[in-house]
């Protein structure tokens, strides 16, 4: 028997994709403690023209809106205890200034400490260029022109994340929590590593990749969905260099189908531990409903089966983690980047960080990682870790604490840079090591890396989710 087109296997799986969201919507019977619960949703779609950022190979600035951008927020529990406020944007990143302005906002307006905010990126390399966010991605000084408008919507980004907080804060009011877990497989390892050295990035389905997907439920005591809040460890790279215009990539689409079956209501897709993954087959425009619908119909799936309740967040903890850079280069070495033959990242990057010496301002010797953790009882702990951090680093965690009651977020509360495993040090390649042009860095970080930061994250989260629970 011959096996169908390409093309018709798509449609049915789409078919089959939407038939699950209409089939499935229906959730079990809610139970659980009642929470205050508060959502909101903004459009954070920039005007055009405007600089993408995420591939370097675009010439110009983006002419056209592909799909809009959203941010969106949820904020729980009351004010006797604290709420928590989680915001996801479809953005690169989050900046470390814009991090700091919006907490510091918030704190002033609604007395919110900064451990019990989270600010996460679903990392879409369809959306705008920032001002904090991978300062040499085009390893060239832009035309004042386009830098203006880079500016201008960093600062209009600012006080849209402080409004869907604001807004998500005042909705509150009685609601379900309640959590679960799926899988979906479209991500896929990428580095290609040749006699133990990096090669290049390509489809390497026998490496590592976390393909878990973690789904937190906000129902209406009547049963009804509020929120939805979901994490897959994957680069939002379904499109390529060559899509110079804006859009929110699988997780952009896989919201948006969840929110049409769930008449609006809000779906936060957040980032987990996919640095070093990228989307399978299909890529480009035709990829992205595919990939999306593949999340949306896992989330349905998973609604009529079993859930588990949650209450209030019962703690939060936040703490900058330095991450030591590999000894500094001096002035010789800089200058030897900038020789013949050198790529135009390092050759950019090396020439600031020469004229930073120049004007007698030090190279930067440590990065500093924002990890937070909040805990749900005795139930779940999240996890949110700055920074682009690669797969082994949640395959670890979940060894090391209690895997089945854990819950890793990353390109949380900032991206300043990769964050790679120790595996991959001798490896070498962009995660380890190219990537830190871009970031704006002048070397790597050290090898004890991944030691130091499951130290952090052991550190911030209770010792009773340290062990599986008997």
């Amino acid at each position: 028997m011959h096996p169908a087109p390409a093309p018709f296997r798509r449609t049915r799986f789409l078919l089959a994709a939407l038939l699950a969201l209409r089939v499935a919507a229906a959730p079990a019977a809610p139970s659980g403690p009642l929470v205050p619960v508060g959502v909101a949703r903004v459009d954070i779609t920039p005007e055009v023209p405007i600089r993408l950022t995420g591939y370097q190979s675009r010439a110009t600035e983006a002419p056209r809106v592909g799909a809009p951008l959203h941010a969106r927020a949820l904020a729980l529990g009351g004010d006797a205890e604290g709420p928590v406020v989680l915001i996801t944007a479809e953005l690169i990143g989050i900046g470390e200034e814009t991090a700091r302005l919006v907490a510091d906002a918030l704190e002033r307006r609604f007395g919110l400490p900064r451990a019990r905010l989270a600010l996460c990126a679903t990392h879409t390399h369809n959306g705008p260029a920032l001002a904090d966010v991978l300062p040499n991605m085009f390893a060239r000084d832009l035309p004042p022109e386009e830098t203006a408008r880079i500016a201008a919507y960093t600062a209009r980004l600012r006080e849209r994340l402080v409004e869907v907080a604001a807004a998500a804060l005042a909705d509150r009011r009685p609601a379900r929590l309640a959590w679960a877990e799926g899988r979906v497989g479209f991500a896929t390892q990428r580095r290609q590593v040749v006699d133990g050295k990096w090669k290049g990035f390509g489809i390497v389905p026998e490496g590592p990749a976390d393909h878990a997907l973690p789904v937190l439920r906000v129902s209406a005591p009547d049963g009804g969905i509020r929120a939805l809040f979901l994490n897959y460890a994957c680069h939002c790279t379904t499109l390529g260099g060559g899509d110079n215009f804006v859009h929110s990539d699988w997780a952009g689409e896989a919201a948006t189908r969840l929110e049409a079956a769930h008449a609006g209501a809000p779906a936060l897709v957040a980032i987990g531990c996919g640095a070093d993954a990228n989307p399978g087959l299909p890529r480009g425009l035709e990829g992205v409903p595919v990939h999306g619908a593949a999340v949306a119909a896992e989330v349905a799936r998973l609604l009529p089966g079993t859930w588990r309740p949650l209450g209030p967040v019962t703690a939060a903890a936040y703490r900058l983690v330095p991450l030591p850079l590999d000894p500094l280069p001096d002035r010789a070495a800089l200058e030897a980047r900038r020789g013949p033959g050198s790529r135009a990242p390092a050759h950019y990057a090396a020439g600031r960080f020469l004229a930073d010496l120049a004007a007698g301002r030090p190279l930067p010797d440590a990065v500093p990682l924002p990890v937070q953790s909040w805990t749900f009882g005795r139930e779940l702990a999240m996890v949110f870790l700055g920074g682009e951090v690669v797969s082994e680093y949640v395959l670890r965690l979940r060894r090391e604490l209690d895997g089945p009651r854990l819950w890793v977020n990353a390109y949380a509360n900032a991206v300043p840079c990769y964050v790679p495993s120790r595996r991959m040090y001798p490896e070498g390649g962009y995660e380890v090591d190219g990537s830190m042009d871009y970031y704006g860095w002048p070397t790597r970080l050290r090898a004890d890396t991944e030691d130091r930061l499951i130290a952090a994250v052991r550190g911030l989260v209770p010792e009773e989710f340290h062990t599986a629970r008997r």
